[in-house]
């Protein structure tokens, strides 16, 4: 069964869109547009991916499991990645290689399935930056 939405996917493509503006202008977003973005992207992440076998946290914004295998019920998981906000904004978004994010320390993962380069970009940025009103199923 996929996970619940919490984040509409129109809402969710425009915070993100807003943070993708504000890298290429440098401007300042706000915590309540990264909040919104980043749980978009962990939601498209798991759905797109669905599983219980690495646990994807973003701190303090989100986390999720996902990608199939074996599941984790209790304790820390032995498949984790944690990074900040704008790294996984840039990962999601294709802004940012998985290799480029671990060789530059800017992940921390373990675990054998903990590799998420076969699952990132999630929302791959076109031309322009995501148009309002995306629809990730339309």
């Amino acid at each position: 069964m996929p996970p619940r939405r919490r984040i509409a996917p129109a809402a969710g493509a425009d915070a993100l869109a807003a943070w993708l503006a504000a890298q290429s202008s440098g401007a300042v977003v706000n915590r309540e547009v990264v909040a919104t973005a980043v749980r978009f992207t962990l939601e498209e992440l798991a759905v797109r991916h669905p599983g219980r076998s690495v646990e994807v946290r973003v701190p303090p914004y989100g986390a999720v499991q996902c990608v199939t295998g074996p599941v984790h019920r209790r304790g820390t998981p032995p498949n984790t990645v944690e990074t900040d906000a704008d790294t996984w904004l840039a990962l999601a978004s294709g802004r940012l290689t998985w290799g480029a994010a671990v060789d530059a320390g800017r992940v921390r993962w373990s675990g054998i399935r903990a590799d998420l380069s076969d699952y990132v970009p999630v929302v791959a940025e076109p031309p322009g930056g995501l148009p309002a009103g995306y629809d990730p199923d339309g």
